[in-house]
């Protein structure tokens, strides 16, 4: 008596699917989805990261620069038009992919859908830890955009407790593993980096962005907690660099470069 014959399993590639047309409003979510992840929401994360790295100056530093920031002309449409919306959106819709996908680690445990699902939860961490960093320096307690000097206290209060320490490491290196993989994700669907040779060599220069980028904001948080401002004042005078004027014979005397404390 003949046997039923088994079908042959479906042969499963490791290359990265890429976004494809003809799939409706789907198609435009996500291509909107995985840009805004490079621009701007891409972008502001290694701003953020770079202004909090002055932390590292001492809180007049930080406050200037908290400063600098709110002086921008039309910084409100701005924060609202490059910032809250696009991450409103990523976050939202992100979450609506990451409970819709699915990852086979189990029957095909390939570094590939590992770091799928590594990416789906760095990408819940990070959403979460945001709305609570926004809600919480941004619209609750002293008011950064009209006090600036008081940024660097507002932020080392709340990492004077061991549990929101924990957070905002752990949500640290999230949010960096989170774009790191983005951008190498956002080369390959895009067809930036075609074949497994030129991702190969562009996962190296993301992991090393992705490592630079951690190292700068553990570095920041080590600004709040360490020895080297301990206590600081509830409020300081942004410090900001003006030029002096020169005048005959003291010329060599006085550098054109004074560092001076300013009200706010």
């Amino acid at each position: 008596m003949a046997t039923a014959q088994q079908p042959a399993a479906p042969e499963m590639s490791r290359g990265v699917q890429p976004l494809r047309a003809g799939q409706g409003y789907s198609f435009i979510w996500r291509r909107l989805h995985s840009l805004s992840g490079i621009v701007p929401i891409g972008a502001f994360l290694i701003e953020h990261i770079v202004s909090n790295f002055e932390a590292l100056k001492g809180p007049a530093a930080y406050a200037e620069q908290v400063r600098f920031l709110n002086s921008l002309p039309l910084v409100r449409v701005l924060e609202w038009t490059f910032i809250f919306i696009p991450l409103i959106y990523h976050g939202v819709y992100g979450v609506y992919i990451w409970l819709r996908g699915q990852s086979n680690v189990v029957y095909y445990p390939w570094a590939g859908n590992w770091m799928y699902v590594a990416q789906r939860y760095t990408g819940l961490i990070a959403f979460v830890y945001i709305i609570q960093h926004v809600l919480r320096q941004r619209f609750m307690g002293v008011s950064l955009p009209e006090h600036p000097g008081a940024a660097f206290h507002k932020v080392q209060v709340e990492l004077l407790n061991p549990w929101m320490l924990a957070v905002y490491i752990i949500a640290m290196l999230a949010v960096c593993w989170h774009f790191a993989y983005g951008v190498w994700l956002f080369a390959a669907k895009w067809g930036i980096t075609p074949g497994e040779a030129a991702r190969r060599r562009f996962a190296w220069v993301c992991a090393a962005g992705g490592v630079i980028l951690a190292v700068m904001g553990l570095a920041s948080i080590w600004a709040f907690v360490g020895p080297g401002y301990r206590n600081a004042p509830d409020d300081v005078a942004p410090a900001i660099s003006i030029v002096a004027p020169v005048t005959p014979g003291f010329a060599a005397a006085a550098p054109l470069a004074l560092l001076v404390k300013a009200e706010s």
